[in-house]
């Protein structure tokens, strides 16, 4: 087994905003040269009746601009029938460590998914070492899931995160199983202090390894904690000058009601709520590229 020891951290330049971050964007320049970008994105699309419609719901009200879809899921298959009817911006939701609960054949599936939902879950280290006797198990979940995607939805998705946050699993991001090209999902933003310098050290490591064959955003926050409100109100001033990915799970009742009241939306000095549609691919693709080959240690 090996674990992620040989990745240098990227160069963080400073943030237009007051919040102090660890993981900031690769190129300030380039951040502060374009309009910011508020991306609400809703996760567990697809995982079931009550989580499609809650989601759907803050979609159809402006509240959430994206959504990450679950495939072999009860409700995969509605989902991605709704998302074509009104339109809604859906990435891949990888999931590794949740039994599939829509009615796939049993076999291949769930035996590689029962065994690496076990190794997943029985240590919160397991993530971060590469185990090779799963490799095969990985990579056959992931192609399953990237081919069923592209089976309900007609297209390959642009999008990729995953449930949990597993697709940054060791035996993920080693074995190079995220299309290439595509909008990863990065680790979670946060103020010095708030984590370890380990935990911090070992999340600019991972941003590193996805920024080389991937997009990111600029930063990544939960909807979640709602209090102090200056907490939210830092985000949007990041957002002001920064793409900013805000993660949300509506099938929670707080986060359902607060986006069903658009609070967000009538906070002083919210930006413009953008799906990835709105955000260039090209634009996100080369500051990346930048961080990493003018970053140093």
């Amino acid at each position: 087994m090996a674990i992620f020891n040989n990745f240098p951290p990227r160069t963080e330049p400073v943030p237009a905003s007051e919040l102090v971050l660890e993981n900031k964007p690769a190129d300030a320049k380039a951040s502060s040269s374009r309009a910011g970008a508020l991306i609400i994105n809703a996760d567990d699309w697809g995982r079931n009746i009550d989580t499609t419609d809650r989601i759907l719901d803050c979609v159809l009200s402006g509240a959430v601009s994206s959504a990450s879809g679950m495939v072999f899921m009860a409700d995969s298959e509605r989902a991605a029938a709704l998302a074509h009817e009104h339109g809604v911006d859906v990435g891949l939701h990888l999931n590794f460590t949740t039994p599939f609960s829509g009615q796939v054949a049993l076999g291949r599936l769930a035996k590689h998914h029962t065994r690496v939902a076990h190794y997943l879950l029985q240590n919160r280290l397991s993530q971060i070492v590469y185990h090779p006797g799963l490799a095969n198990s990985f990579e056959y979940l992931v192609t399953a899931q990237i081919e069923e995607f592209g089976r309900i939805y007609g297209t390959k998705p642009r999008r990729v995160d995953g449930h949990h946050h597993m697709h940054l699993c060791a035996n993920v991001l080693l074995s190079g199983l995220l299309p290439a090209g595509t909008i990863a999902r990065r680790n979670f933003s946060f103020q010095p202090g708030e984590k370890s310098s380990v935990n911090r050290f070992y999340r600019r490591v991972i941003d590193g390894v996805l920024a080389r064959r991937h997009r990111l955003s600029d930063y990544f926050f939960s909807l979640l904690p709602m209090q102090p409100p200056e907490r939210l109100d830092r985000i949007i001033a990041i957002a002001s000058q920064s793409v900013v990915e805000l993660e949300t799970h509506p099938v929670n009742q707080e986060e359902y009601r607060f986006l069903m009241r658009k609070e967000l939306l009538q906070r002083p000095g919210t930006v413009r709520i953008d799906s990835w549609n709105a955000v260039p691919a090209s634009d996100i693709g080369d500051k990346n590229i930048k961080g990493q080959s003018n970053g140093n240690a």
